[in-house]
């Protein structure tokens, strides 16, 4: 298992995450079609030439999971009871097809779970860099996670 119990978590630990992905195309039209999102912004590239970008945008919302997808194997692989929430998620910067994305995880918060006692509360701070050093997402993630079990 390659994630953390709550306990291995400290106060502004950060992760820098060494799994970096380029995003393809294919990646955006599958994304879209997946979760039935026709925006012409994402699929049509003809319609996309007239706009401020030139080109279709990736969908946001696969930047997001790409995001916390990188961050996984080292922070949350295993330990990870639930996904209680995110906020004050923000794309400041486009991502395009060709763009390779690296994760950076921050721990914000940590605390015990009042309802769950064999659980605590991780509170993550999730940015996503292109090969530009750009910011292009940004998230709070707070994730149930597993106390250290006991033996």
């Amino acid at each position: 298992m390659a994630g953390l119990y709550f306990e291995q978590f400290k106060p502004d630990q950060v992760f820098k995450h060494e799994i970096r992905r380029t995003v393809t195309e294919a990646d955006n039209i599958w994304f879209c079609a997946a979760t039935y999102n026709p925006a012409q912004i994402h699929i049509d590239a003809e319609y996309c030439r007239n706009t401020e970008f030139g080109k279709p945008l990736v969908n946001s919302i696969f930047t997001l999971g790409l995001v916390l997808g990188l961050s996984i194997q080292d922070t949350t692989l295993g330990t990870t009871v639930a996904n209680l929430g995110m906020t004050d998620t923000k794309f400041p910067k486009p991502v395009f097809a060709g763009d390779t994305i690296r994760s950076v995880t921050t721990v914000v918060d940590l605390r015990e779970s009042k309802s769950r006692p064999e659980n605590g509360i991780v509170t993550f701070r999730h940015e996503g860099y292109n090969q530009r050093d750009e910011l292009v997402c940004t998230t709070l993630r707070q994730a149930l996670m597993l106390r250290v079990p006991n033996t």
